[in-house]
């Protein structure tokens, strides 16, 4: 399925944190605070995890000698196959957007339908992720995996009739693109069955984020050797073939597990269980602000990107660059989160996660001064590691949200984070009509550092042990309420 978004999804490794340290409507998972002064009298100390080591998920080799890092991620079985499932239906979903958008301009000519085929990969996430997310916790895993591939694969095969319409290609591509949040938010909570709730899960999630970004590399590129060979109908045929392997991949080589979710009465509609689920994530206060410290930074960064080629011609660079400056901030984001990944402890990644994120658009800054294509690269680069703190965040937001809403929660951060992506572009995109280009992608390093600013300010409040004893009686009997 597409996209593990940065970018930037059970088994309980704590007991459940006492409900005076939240405000929340439900009470929150003993989680990695934030750092600032000095442990609590119930927190045993700053980043004291008591989640597993490396090498000490649900299915990792046992003994003293066991791998570490990322080689223990890779020691679990059932994460090899996800991986490779990852990899195999991302490089499709690459060649297949780049092969759809030649098609649809080969059969109407019109740009504007060329370009709306790579926009309606992002809008309908939002769709998908509110109105679907009940689906990641009302069945089981692997079946939600399994299903959403083979859909996807039977609306690509459908795109390679010759007699489906512009418009069914269009509406096809939307029915991918609101399956693809249910996907991957079911497979980020699935992972912590996999991997656990420490550090394993976090370093697979890390994984599965490079290998996204290496898709944006490699993807497009082979994606052009394929259309000087084949059509762009055969081009998407490669996408069917990948959707299928990815089916197969998670069919055989994960394991079947219980659903998450479980009510007495059979629970509601599924849009019902979905819109629960999305109001109780977003209306505790924790959970939404880390879920806002993934989101915002993201609507900001992308302003560069959105506008490389307007600024390759402002600067007079070849098209050669134009790849360059599309390239940079990938490679940066793959670089640090590898570095981040390998080097730094739970506690040092945790540590970092406030500082970088407050300063990771200040790269964005140097576009101020319309730099060259080297400066304006190594500010792109410095502004793709600024991506390295979503490693430590990942661990916060696995264990501020409960088990039973993971999937809903995973879904719904998903689809936000596509969504506000999407914004970011076209907001780009319209400041671009009144202002030089560079001029907008500086001032979106100053507008998203002050609200990234003022945000974490807002998770330093929310973190564990901050919350007044009130406001943890008053998110108690919310939670009561909303049962």
């Amino acid at each position: 399925m597409p996209n593990d978004s940065p970018a930037p999804a059970d088994t309980p490794r704590t007991p459940p944190a006492p409900v005076a340290q939240v405000a929340a409507p439900f009470p929150e998972r003993a989680a990695f605070p934030d750092p600032g002064p000095g442990p609590t009298p119930r927190d045993p100390g700053p980043l004291t995890p008591a989640a597993p080591g490396p090498g000490s998920g649900p299915d990792a080799p046992a003994g003293a000698a066991a791998p570490r890092g990322y080689r223990a991620v890779f020691a679990v079985a059932e994460f090899r196959a996800v991986f490779a499932a990852h990899l195999l239906s991302l490089l499709g979903v690459v060649v297949s957007e780049l092969a759809l958008t030649v098609l649809v301009y080969d059969l109407t000519g019109s740009p504007l339908l060329s370009a709306l085929t790579f926009a309606l990969g992002l809008l309908p996430y939002i769709v998908g992720g509110t109105l679907f997310a009940g689906v990641a916790d009302r069945y089981p895993a692997r079946r939600v995996l399994v299903v959403c591939d083979l859909l996807c694969a039977a609306c690509v095969a459908v795109m390679l009739v010759p007699a489906t319409p512009v418009a069914g290609l269009l509406a096809l591509r939307c029915l991918v693109a609101a399956i693809a949040p249910v996907f991957t938010g079911t497979r980020m909570a699935a992972l912590t069955d996999i991997l656990g709730e420490g550090d394993l899960y976090v370093l697979g999630r890390s994984l599965l984020r490079i290998v996204s970004q290496s898709a944006m590399l490699i993807g497009f590129g082979a994606g052009g050797v394929l259309l000087t060979v084949l059509s762009p109908r055969g081009a998407i045929t490669v996408t069917v073939v990948t959707f299928l392997c990815s089916a197969a991949l998670l069919r055989l080589g994960t394991r079947d597990r219980p659903a998450r979710a479980t009510t007495a009465d059979g629970g509601g509609t599924l849009l019902r269980e979905s819109l629960s689920g999305a109001r109780l994530v977003l209306g505790d206060r924790r959970v939404r602000a880390l879920m806002l410290l993934f989101w915002l930074p993201a609507m900001f960064v992308v302003a560069p990107e959105a506008l490389a080629a307007p600024y390759a011609d402002a600067i007079g660079a070849s098209p050669a660059a134009l790849g360059l400056l599309l390239c940079a901030m990938a490679v940066g984001h793959i670089g640090a989160e590898l570095f981040v990944g390998s080097a730094l402890s739970p506690r040092n990644r945790s540590r970092i996660v406030l500082p970088v994120a407050a300063l990771g658009l200040l790269p964005l800054l140097v576009y101020a001064v319309r730099p060259g294509l080297p400066l304006a690269l190594a500010a792109l680069a410095l502004a793709g590691a600024g991506a390295a703190y979503v490693i430590g965040l990942d661990q916060w937001f696995v264990d501020a949200v409960p088990q039973e809403l993971r999937g809903r929660a995973m879904t719904l951060l998903t689809a936000g984070l596509m969504t506000v992506q999407g914004l970011g572009m076209a907001l780009a995109g319209l400041a671009a009509e009144f202002f030089p280009v560079h001029q907008v992608v500086a001032g979106s390093g100053i507008i998203g550092t002050v609200c990234t600013l003022l945000l974490v300010a807002e998770v330093r409040r929310t973190g564990p042990g901050r919350m007044s004893d009130t406001e943890g009686r008053d998110g108690a009997d919310r939670h009561v309420t909303s049962r």
